[in-house]
Parts: C-alpha cells; structure tokens; sequence
C-alpha cells in the first residue's frame, strides 16, 4: 500500500491496496489524518519518532523510518502492517509532506508470537516452562529484595503417575497432566507462579508472603496443603480416539511437595531449585503424598 500526506500526517493519495487490506476505499481515506486509523499503541509511536525527528539533522535517515504498527480496517478489527515512512523537507530542511510504504505483517506477527509461547510455555498444559519460571523467579527475588518479604518455591511430582501411562497410554498420561494443571491454577493467586518442569514434575512459586518467616512458612504450608488435597482428589478422565468410541478411565493419583522459603538474594535461583528438588524426594522417602520443607544445613 503506497500512501502520502501532508505535513500534518493527513492523507493526500493512497493506492487502491488499501481497499484489499484495510477495506477502505480511497475517497473514504483521503483528508483523514492517519491517526484515525491507527491504534494507541501505533499513535504514540508515531508521536515519539516524530518528536525524535524534530531534533535529527535534515539530512537524517534519507531512506525513511521503518516501524511495526497495527492499523484499523473498515470492519474494525486490527492488521499489522510494517511501514516505511520518509519525511519530505522543503530547501530550508522544513517538513512538508510524508510519503510511505505500509505492508501486511499479520501473519509474520502471528508466526513471531508462537514461537515466543513456544520457548516460554510448555505446548500441552500452556503452563509457563523452565525458561519462563526462570525469568520469573529473578523478579520475584528482586520483588523480595524491595519489600523485605519472603517467596515460596515448591516441586511436586506426581506419585502414581507411571501406572497409568502403562496401562492406558501417553493420551490419558496427558488428558491427567492437564487437569494437574487445572487444580494446581485454581490454588493459587492470578500473581503467582505454576509450571511445568516437564514430564509429571510441576512448580508453584508464591510471591509476597510475610515479613515474619514463621508466618510466610504457615502460609506457603495451607497452599501446599490445598494443592496435596487437590491433587489427591480421583481423575476421571474422558477419552476420545479417533475410530473408537469414547472412554471413561479413574484414576488415583497423589503429590509430594517440596518447599523452600527465600527471601532478598541471599542465595540464587539454582539454589531454591536444587533444595526444592531435594526436599521433594524426601517427601517421597517419606511415604509419598506428604509435604516438606528445606531445611538449611
């Protein structure tokens, strides 16, 4: 789509492409200012590079300036477009005009945005992954370190997972990893933390327990305890397969839990992990099904 304005960003010319990606025909776009068509997000980007431009030497990016904005089409729903944009200066280096190339970048945006969720979300229970649970339990240490209150990181693993896989297949394996993560977001708070570390291992981070780590610990203890009881409740599992009619399998599956509290950056993210994890396998050890807490040595 080829388009030009004046100098006060009002269109004066745009190519009949327009029709075919926004719906506009042309007479129903000139006069316009190109504002009107664009998103707020688009708007003050256009605002900030304008005034950016203000204060550049004239001769400054002869060849345009090229952003990323989404525009409003005639039916009111939003495309992405890449636009090329180039300013035209009188001989006293005054704006007078702008002229430009805007191109559809919707399916290249919706390409860049999946694989995004792909390095940060695991592709079945749509839980943030290990790189994302990463990034996020720096900022909840870094939030520790400014309101002087403690975090909580628990590793579960599911303790009678296998059998089910053995019996009944990878497909209801799964069909339960969901629901695990169902249950585990209904006991936790929209701030915190549920991933998956893969296979039947999951994470809960807390943010922003107390101060008082007495009080922090009997917190992180009535979540764990909320998420044992949740998990600890039977599955019931519809199967559908393709030719086959569909299924019901119950199952009975439990969780062992292990915390650890932290709180500032008095040790690092590997560390919480690493205890996490070993506090797990000692509730294992300890008969499965059951909750404990790290213990510094």
């Amino acid at each position: 789509m080829v388009w030009r304005q004046d100098r006060d960003h009002r269109f004066t010319y745009i190519s009949p492409a327009d029709e075919r990606l926004r719906g506009f025909r042309a007479d129903e776009v000139i006069g316009k200012h190109a504002f009107e068509l664009m998103t707020d997000e688009g708007i003050a980007l256009v605002a900030e590079i304008t005034q950016r431009l203000k204060t550049s030497p004239s001769n400054d990016n002869p060849q345009g300036v090229t952003l990323e904005a989404q525009q409003r089409c005639k039916d009111g729903s939003l495309v992405w477009t890449e636009i090329v944009w180039v300013r035209e200066l009188n001989g006293q280096g005054e704006v007078i005009g702008h002229h430009g190339i805007s191109r559809d970048i919707t399916e290249r945006k919706r390409m860049q945005d999946e694989v995004r969720h792909l390095a940060y979300f695991d592709p079945l229970t749509q839980l943030p992954n290990r790189r994302m649970l990463n990034d996020r339990l720096n900022q909840t240490m870094a939030t520790s370190k400014r309101s002087g209150r403690f975090g909580a990181l628990m590793i579960l693993d599911l303790d009678n997972f296998k059998p089910l896989n053995d019996q009944h297949g990878h497909l209801v394996g799964d069909l339960l990893l969901v629901e695990v993560a169902h249950r585990l977001l209904a006991c936790v708070r929209e701030m915190d933390t549920v991933a998956r570390f893969g296979g039947d291992e999951f994470v809960v981070m807390l943010g922003e327990l107390d101060e008082d780590k007495a009080e922090s610990h009997r917190q992180a203890l009535v979540v764990a305890e909320k998420i044992r009881q949740a998990l600890a409740a039977p599955y019931v599992l519809r199967v559908s397969q393709e030719n086959q009619a569909p299924s019901t399998v119950e199952h009975h599956c439990t969780a062992s839990i292990g915390v650890v509290l932290f709180i500032n950056h008095d040790v690092t993210p590997e560390n919480i992990i690493q205890w996490a994890d070993a506090t797990m396998y000692q509730a294992k050890d300890a008969g499965r099904n059951v909750i404990r807490f790290h213990v510094a040595g």
